[in-house]
C-alpha cells in the first residue's frame, strides 16, 4: 500500500522520513502527548527514530496502518501526526489516531488532518467506517473528533488503560456519508476547556474547595456514619473506609473526567476536611446543574456549607455556563434548607415522592438559583 502524500488547506500529510526524528522527539516530550497517547514514557530519541524508520514504514508495507506526518504546506515544518493506527480489511474498518505538536496547537491542525485522512480512507481505501477512541477525560481529542464529524456512541468498558486510573474510553465513528465539517456549539467547546484541565481550587471567605484526597478519608468515614447523614443522604450504611476511597478516588475524578460535574472537599483554613459539596450536570439538559453537600457534625453552624455553596454556584455560572442550579433535600432537612436560603436560593415548593431513599420514596423541597440572583 503506497501513497506519497495527501493535502488539506495549509497542510501536507506525507509519509514519515528519517530526518523527522528530531522533531518527533521534541514534540513527544509534551506532557499531554505522553499522558493521552500510546507513546513510550519516558520518550527517548531512539523511540523517535524507531517510529519514523521502522514502525510507520512497516505498517504501510504490511497494510496494517497509514501513519502520516502532518506538515505546514509552506514551510514544511512538522505540526503533528495523523493516520489510521489500525486497519481491518475484512470489516473494512479503521481507527484514526492523531497528536499535535505543542508549537502548532490552536490552529485547527488536528481537525484538518483528521478530516483529510478520513476522506482519503473512504475514497482510496474503500473503508466503510472509521472509528475514533480516546480515554475518558481526553476532552481535546474528543473536541477534534466532534469537529471532524464523528458521532459519539458512548463509553467502551475495559478500553486501553486510562491514565487517570480507570479503564473507560470514549468511542465514536464516522461513515462515508457523514459530513466531515461540523460546527461544534459554543457550550460544548467551553465545557471541553473546563473539564480538560485540572479541577480548580475555589476560595471562599470561610473555606477552600479542592479535590478530595487521601488526607480526607478518615474524616469522611466519620462524617458519613453520622445519624443525619444516614437519615438525609444515600451514603452506604454502615459506611466503611473502602466506601470513602471509592468515592474520592474513582467516582469523583471520573465524574470530572466525563464532564458530568465536580466533587469538592470543603476544607477549613488549616486545610482540614470539614465536608463535601458536589455539582452534577443534568444529562437531559446541559444548562441545568444540581448541588448537594454534607458537613461533618463538629463543623456545622460555622458557615462552611453556605460559603462553599456560593463558591460552587459562582464557578458553575461563570465557567461551566449553567443557566440554573437546583437544590433538593428531604422535607424536614431544615439545616440543608437554611444553607440554601442563605446562599440565595429561591424556594419553589415540594415534590411529592421525588427522592429515592433506602427502598422508599420521600418528598423533597426544591429551590433554585439563577445567574442574576444575589448570592
Amino acid at each position: 500500500m503506497t501513497q506519497d502524500q495527501i493535502t488539506a488547506p495549509g497542510l501536507v500529510l506525507r509519509q514519515w522520513r528519517a530526518d523527522d526524528a528530531d522533531a518527533v522527539y521534541q514534540a513527544c516530550q509534551d506532557p499531554d502527548i505522553q499522558l493521552w497517547t500510546r507513546v513510550p514514557v519516558p520518550y527517548g530519541r531512539e523511540n523517535a527514530r524507531h517510529f519514523v524508520t521502522e514502525l510507520a514504514p512497516s505498517a504501510w508495507a504490511d497494510g496494517t496502518g497509514t501513519h502520516f506526518a502532518v506538515t505546514d504546506a509552506n514551510s514544511g515544518e512538522l505540526l503533528g501526526s495523523c493516520g489510521l493506527v489500525s486497519i481491518d480489511r475484512v470489516l473494512r474498518s479503521a481507527e484514526v489516531g492523531y497528536w499535535t505538536a505543542p508549537w502548532a496547537r490552536g490552529r485547527g491542525v488536528a481537525v484538518g488532518a483528521t478530516r483529510t485522512v478520513c476522506r482519503w480512507a473512504f475514497e482510496a481505501l474503500e473503508m466503510r467506517r472509521v472509528v475514533w477512541q480516546a480515554a475518558v477525560g481526553n476532552h481535546a481529542s474528543r473536541l477534534v473528533a466532534l469537529r471532524a464529524g464523528f458521532r459519539l456512541e458512548g463509553e467502551l468498558r475495559l478500553a486501553d488503560g486510562n491514565p487517570l486510573g480507570g479503564h473507560a474510553g470514549w468511542v465514536g465513528s464516522l461513515l462515508p456519508g457523514d459530513p466531515v465539517e461540523v460546527q461544534v456549539d459554543e457550550l460544548t467547546a467551553r465545557r471541553a476547556k473546563v473539564f480538560g484541565r485540572a479541577q480548580p481550587i475555589l476560595h471562599a471567605k470561610e473555606a477552600t474547595l479542592r479535590r478530595p484526597d487521601e488526607r480526607d478519608i478518615d474524616a469522611m468515614v466519620a462524617a458519613c456514619s453520622d445519624l443525619d447523614a444516614v437519615r438525609y443522604t444515600t451514603v452506604p450504611t454502615p459506611y466503611r473506609r473502602k466506601d470513602a476511597e471509592e468515592f474520592a478516588f474513582r467516582i469523583a475524578p471520573f465524574g470530572w473526567a466525563r464532564g458530568a460535574g465536580a466533587v469538592f472537599a470543603i476544607t477549613d483554613p488549616a486545610d482540614t476536611w470539614v465536608g463535601n459539596i458536589d455539582l452534577r450536570i443534568s444529562a437531559d439538559d446541559p444548562l441545568i446543574g444540581e448541588v448537594g453537600f454534607l458537613v461533618a457534625p463538629e463543623a456545622r453552624g460555622r458557615g462552611y456549607a453556605t460559603a462553599a455553596l456560593r463558591a460552587v454556584c459562582e464557578w458553575a455560572f461563570a465557567e461551566v455556563g449553567l443557566a440554573r442550579v437546583k437544590w433538593r433535600a428531604h422535607v424536614g432537612n431544615v439545616a440543608s434548607r437554611r444553607v440554601a436560603e442563605k446562599a440565595g436560593f429561591t424556594m419553589e415548593g415540594m415534590l411529592r415522592g421525588d427522592l429515592a431513599h433506602r427502598g422508599e420514596r420521600r418528598d423533597a423541597w426544591i429551590a433554585s438559583l439563577l445567574p442574576g440572583d444575589s448570592l
